[in-house]
């Protein structure tokens, strides 16, 4: 038994007449008689009992509409799930972040607008450490991922820029250069300790334009704890910009770098040839952003 007899036995229950049923169901009444037939042989029971001038159920047939009619309804809501999973509007996304993305909000607003266009789709966002996320991104484990550049993405994947940052120092508010007012050069940093975050570029930049080797006593990684250890006095740090705006830690004060910006990105990562229409979907809403500066 097909799906299509259950529907030629619902519209005939409902009609109640071979000919109208038939013309409802745009078939000829012949061969809705031969299919109405051939659910009775299956199920060696008679559903209606006719005569001349009428149609009536049975009390199997009575049974029988009521379970056809549960098929019907769920077959319906497994076709529409079907249809809007196929469009991306029902399913999960698995979106992995680092800190700094977090603090900027551009992985909340992106999440605002995909949940307001989407509200079916399920997002789970979890913090990762940053060396990590290409690798879960290609084995499939998460789906987008928020980092912090400069990053050269592994073969398969692809970037695209989301917010223009740059670096600045985070010192103990005890530190020398804390109270000064003028932006802090590289070459004054030579013989500092430093706690590095995730992001270790700005470190490395800042001691090249300060022709000196960094020397790196903590990495803890995560911006709060490198916070932490900066307001206890363990040495200083070079951080992402943005934390001069949302960021007040006790004892930690942040000053801005002399010389040009040393430019730091927050950019989404994804597959590049993504199969899953809903995390289609957000690749282009990512893909369509235009990059803002902080």
């Amino acid at each position: 038994m097909e799906l299509r007899h259950l529907r030629y036995f619902v519209t005939l229950a409902d009609e109640l007449h071979f000919s109208r049923a038939a013309e409802k169901l745009n078939i000829a009444p012949p061969t809705l008689t031969v299919q109405i037939q051939e659910i009775e042989r299956t199920l060696s029971a008679k559903l209606f009992a006719r005569t001349k001038r009428s149609v009536a159920l049975t009390p199997a047939g009575h049974v029988f509409l009521a379970e056809a009619r549960n098929v019907l309804t769920t077959f319906a809501k497994a076709q529409t799930a079907g249809q809007r999973a196929g469009r991306g509007e029902i399913g999960r996304v698995e979106v992995g972040y680092v800190g700094s993305a977090a603090y900027t909000g551009v992985l909340q607003e992106q999440v605002r607008r995909f949940r307001q266009t989407r509200p079916d789709v399920d997002i789970h966002a979890e913090e990762w450490p940053m060396d990590q996320l290409p690798e879960l991104i290609s084995a499939g484990q998460i789906d987008v991922g928020f980092i912090r550049l400069p990053m050269a993405p592994p073969r398969g994947l692809q970037l695209h820029v989301l917010l223009w940052d740059h670096f600045c120092l985070a010192s103990s508010s005890s530190h020398p250069m804390a109270s000064t007012s003028n932006p802090i050069d590289p070459s004054q940093l030579a013989g500092e300790a430093f706690v590095t975050p995730e992001q270790i570029a700005g470190t490395y930049e800042v001691a090249r334009r300060g022709r000196f080797s960094p020397r790196v006593i903590s990495a803890p990684g995560s911006l709060l704890e490198v916070l932490t250890q900066v307001s206890l006095g363990a040495g200083v740090a070079i951080v992402p910009s943005v934390l001069r705006n949302i960021v007040q830690m006790p004892n930690v004060v942040l000053s801005p770098l002399a010389g040009a910006p040393i430019r730091s990105e927050v950019a989404a990562i994804f597959r590049a040839g993504e199969r899953s229409p809903v995390v289609r979907n957000l690749i282009e809403q990512l893909v369509a952003t235009q990059p803002t500066t902080i």
